[in-house]
């Protein structure tokens, strides 16, 4: 819909997250939804808490990945390490966590494969080619996502600011009418 009362940025939406429209004439954009004031500043808050717990939800899911980006890295040079060492014939010594804080050193011999954790308690053994590539295919896969979380972020602020700067567009609409009435009012009663 092509109207004075919004721009196109309004019906964009990037991945479930509805785009906030700008308004620029406040009385279309009331007539247009059929709302009072009270009504469409009750929605708009509403809009702007969905806005809040969405961006709740993408934060904690970024810091989950730049957590675990490191942990992946760090698990592609350990393997890196053991395949460099292979065939030379050399123990690695090698200090590992055994709980927070507590460490022990081991020796690690020579190795064609390594056991990675998948989760939920599963661990499989891989080659070390196997390993290398499994660990770099999430690495990959952790820092794309990373990327689409940010734009998502970018997008969702954007959303919001859009979202405050409408609720103050309506709730000073609104103030300006009052005082047109009262001073109409004030201007009726005096004669």
């Amino acid at each position: 819909m092509a109207s004075s009362s919004s721009s196109s940025s309004g019906a964009t939406e990037r991945r479930g997250i509805p785009g906030a429209q700008f308004v620029e004439d406040v009385q279309t954009y009331l007539t247009q939804l059929g709302l009072d004031v009270n009504s469409a500043l009750a929605f708009l808050q509403e809009r702007l808490q969905q806005y809040k717990v969405v961006e709740m939800k993408l934060l904690a899911q970024q810091r989950e990945l730049q957590a675990k980006i490191p942990d992946i890295e760090k698990c592609l040079e350990v393997v890196a390490t053991l395949q460099a060492k292979k065939g030379t014939g050399e123990e690695l010594i090698t200090d590992f966590e055994v709980s927070e804080g507590i460490y022990s050193r081991a020796a690690i011999e020579e190795t064609d494969s390594v056991c990675l954790w998948l989760g939920a308690n599963v661990m499989l053994e891989y080659s070390l080619e196997e390993a290398t590539a499994l660990l770099q295919k999430n690495l990959d896969n952790a820092r794309a996502s990373l990327e689409v979380l940010v734009a998502d972020l970018l997008f969702l602020r954007d959303q919001t600011t859009i979202t405050q700067v409408t609720i103050a567009r309506v709730y000073n609409w609104d103030v300006h009418q009052r005082r047109t009435q009262q001073v109409a009012t004030t201007a009726i009663a005096q004669e």
